[in-house]
């Protein structure tokens, strides 16, 4: 079998999820209320079995997965996304315990995870976090418990999230801080005294906030992972959902090339149909072309993540890189071509349009894959693979 081919029983399911999004989804996803959590199209997500698959499947059916909502409904695809994101250090990383408490409760869409990385001054450079790990005292010092101090910002569900994964400096402060080195992953409830947060209007109509943490105990108890270990949490869940942030990116491209197909084939201009000119087909060809590649390299990081390949930060960062930014080209070109219509509130593609933007910036803006994949191809280089005989 060719590489990267589907077999039927993936391709069917693939088709089976994008009418589900459209059908029974889609209409949920109508009812809820811009940037705010949509409860309950997290416990449709949940009772069709989607959130918590995500917890079990690997990379590959991950990517099919939200490749094939987002041709359908991208609100049900940012949902079931943003519960894997938040829950997912606790699959790598958490406790028994703390297993036991939330991941049923977010696989069946009661409970709401976030991601908690991102700070005012610390976006796609997470190395440089600020958010404080203070020992506490009243508790008996370092090895009992911390107070997290400081702020994060345009975090996902945030600030409608029931917990959050966030990552802390326990290390030593600025400017003593040493990079990724001592930085903790912490499981917070959203209920812990001194957590505050606000939403963010955002262009997309996803719920976006700023957490403000006060002096927020956490004990030994809620770390995720090991003490001064946490950026490699942060790093592990971002692997695994760089390439799926591309299969995201390519079923949106691939909607939008759809509608121009649709379009261009029955829309007349200049005495015939708009596909009879060279410059349109052209377009549609070079949409098409980026689009299949995009595809591949999603699925090729997804499967090296599935056989624990070590190239998979290079081709996550590569997936990520490409699919988004070929997915901005894809709608930015459908909505060229349908012109001043496709700009019209409640079109599909005004849609895209907005959504499409943000893919390139979250999990790491598109420079900052490039950063990533430089520095792994002049690891290689420093470090090629010894001959064997």
């Amino acid at each position: 079998m060719p590489a990267f081919t589907l077999d039927p029983a993936q391709t069917a399911w693939c088709a089976e999820l994008r009418a589900l999004a459209a059908d029974r989804l889609g209409p949920l996803a109508a009812k809820g209320e811009p940037g705010r959590v949509n409860r309950e199209l997290l416990l449709a997500l949940g009772g069709l079995g989607l959130l918590e698959r995500q917890f079990t499947a690997g990379a590959l059916d991950l990517c099919l997965l939200r490749e094939s909502l987002a041709q359908g409904c991208t609100e049900a695809e940012t949902a079931l996304a943003l519960q894997g994101l938040g829950a997912y250090p606790i699959v790598l990383a958490g406790t028994a315990g703390q297993r036991a408490r939330w991941l049923p409760e977010v696989g069946a869409g009661r409970a709401v995870a976030a991601f908690a990385l991102t700070e005012p001054a610390a976006g796609s450079d997470a190395a440089a976090l600020a958010l404080r790990a203070v020992p506490d005292g009243g508790s008996g010092g370092g090895d009992d418990g911390w107070l997290l101090t400081g702020e994060k910002r345009w975090i996902s569900n945030a600030p409608e999230a029931d917990f959050y994964t966030v990552f802390a400096r326990t290390g030593p402060a600025a400017p003593e801080a040493t990079g990724s080195r001592g930085i903790t992953a912490f499981l917070v409830p959203a209920d812990r005294p001194g957590l505050t947060g606000t939403a963010l209007d955002m262009l997309a109509p996803h719920p976006v906030g700023a957490l403000r943490f006060d002096a927020v105990p956490v004990t030994r108890a809620d770390v995720l992972g090991e003490v001064g270990r946490g950026f490699r949490v942060a790093m592990g869940t971002l692997n695994l959902f760089r390439p799926s942030v591309g299969a995201f990116a390519v079923g949106m491209a691939q909607t939008a090339l759809d509608a121009a197909l649709a379009h261009t084939a029955t829309r007349t201009a200049f005495g015939g149909p708009l596909k009879d000119l060279q410059s349109v087909a052209h377009q549609v060809a070079e949409v098409a072309t980026r689009i299949e590649a995009a595809r591949l390299l999603v699925y090729a990081a997804a499967c090296a993540y599935d056989t624990g390949a070590p190239d998979v930060p290079a081709r996550s960062a590569m997936a990520k890189l490409y699919a988004t930014e070929t997915a901005q080209f894809a709608v930015d070109t459908a909505v060229q071509l349908h012109g001043a219509r496709a700009l019209q509130r409640g079109h599909p593609l005004e849609h895209l349009y907005r959504e499409v933007r943000a893919p390139r910036i979250y999990e790491g803006a598109s420079e900052v894959q490039r950063t990533i994949i430089a520095k792994e191809l002049y690891r290689a280089t420093a470090n090629p693979p010894q001959a064997v005989g």
